[in-house]
């Protein structure tokens, strides 16, 4: 077996694996986890989120991220949340998150209200969980039941975070191989790419597409010329701010719908990572994309069932882990 070979089989194991236990981690999961412990849960973080809304248009794009950042590094546990301590070394300093994964003290806010309601009942993991849903649904996005049960984790990864995390500039067979590492094939990866749908970016993820792009000096090729040249006053070659924001999708920034993927389809993807789903040669990504581009429902269809499958990566449940009574640190510490 050749190395190449080699390596698509070891992927392949692990997903299955990965599946597998899924599959057992969903099977303990429930959407009614807490009606008899604290019916208003979803109404609680609702209130909480609307009000958030009120101060910052960018909360529900960032609070389904965090979700996202969450899961895909040992699993949903709300490992992410945890602060630096004696024991912990906190995965928000990890670099796809440092300076960049944010939310946290709405999250914070939802736990202080959720502990007021109903104390020690609703895990920090399950408040990413239900946070995400509602962020969707306010902004326009499909509905789902989502299953509940989750328990807070006890430890960190920042090695793991910075490794595991899809990057804006990856390619196509690394985000594949990224996705299917957790357990989540090629419609995961596109439907979840939507959430791109809603948001912001900063200038420093896609000034290498702008001006030197792999090395070679020159723009993007895949880029569209006049996108190109409206982020180029948004981020300068020279004297810009990397931390300037730009719209990931220019046409309803703050609205989740199908426009992420009409702009992949004329070549207005803002990240790499977001164009490589239809611009890499033979990509099997490429007939999702021109699906969802033509079905808002399609891709609603899809995003609901990915971000069930996401949020079945490896919870603990059962007496494993914890529910924490502040979501930055592990109880007793």
């Amino acid at each position: 077996m050749g190395a190449v070979a080699a390596v698509r089989a070891a992927v392949l194991v692990v997903a299955v694996a990965l599946a597998a236990a899924a599959a057992g981690a969903s099977a303990q999961l429930c959407d009614k986890y807490y009606d008899g412990t604290c019916p208003d849960v979803h109404r609680i973080v609702r209130r909480v989120l609307k009000r958030a809304r009120q101060d910052d248009p960018r909360i529900f794009a960032s609070l389904t991220r965090l979700h996202f950042h969450d899961c895909f590094v040992q699993g949903c546990d709300a490992s992410i949340l945890l602060d630096n301590s004696t024991s912990i070394v906190s995965e928000k300093f990890a670099t796809p998150n440092n300076n960049s994964a944010r939310g946290y003290p709405v999250v914070d806010d939802i736990k202080a209200a959720l502990e007021e309601a109903c104390p020690g009942v609703v895990s920090c993991a399950d408040i990413l969980a239900i946070a995400a849903k509602i962020s969707v649904e306010l902004s326009g996005g499909p509905r789902w039941r989502v299953p509940l049960g989750r328990r807070d984790g006890t430890t960190a990864n920042l090695t793991g975070a910075d490794n595991n995390l899809p990057s804006p500039r990856d390619n196509l067979t690394t985000l594949q191989q990224k996705f299917a590492a957790v357990g989540l094939d090629v419609t995961d990866l596109v439907a979840l790419s939507g959430a791109h749908t809603f948001g912001r970016v900063q200038c420093q993820f896609v000034t290498d597409r702008l001006y030197n792009f792999s090395g070679t000096g020159k723009p993007d090729p895949t880029l569209d010329a006049g996108y190109r040249r409206a982020l180029a006053k948004s981020c300068p070659r020279r004297g810009g701010n990397s931390s300037a924001l730009n719209d990931l999708d220019p046409t309803t920034p703050d609205a989740f719908d199908k426009n992420y993927f009409a702009n992949i389809e004329v070549n207005r993807g803002f990240l790499q990572s977001d164009q490589e789903l239809l611009s890499t040669p033979g990509a099997p990504t490429a007939a999702i994309v021109n699906s969802f581009a033509i079905s808002q429902k399609a891709f609603f269809k899809s995003f609901a069932r990915s971000m069930v499958n996401m949020g079945n990566i490896q919870p603990l449940t059962g007496s494993q882990g914890e529910v924490r009574k502040s979501c930055r640190f592990v109880n007793g510490s």
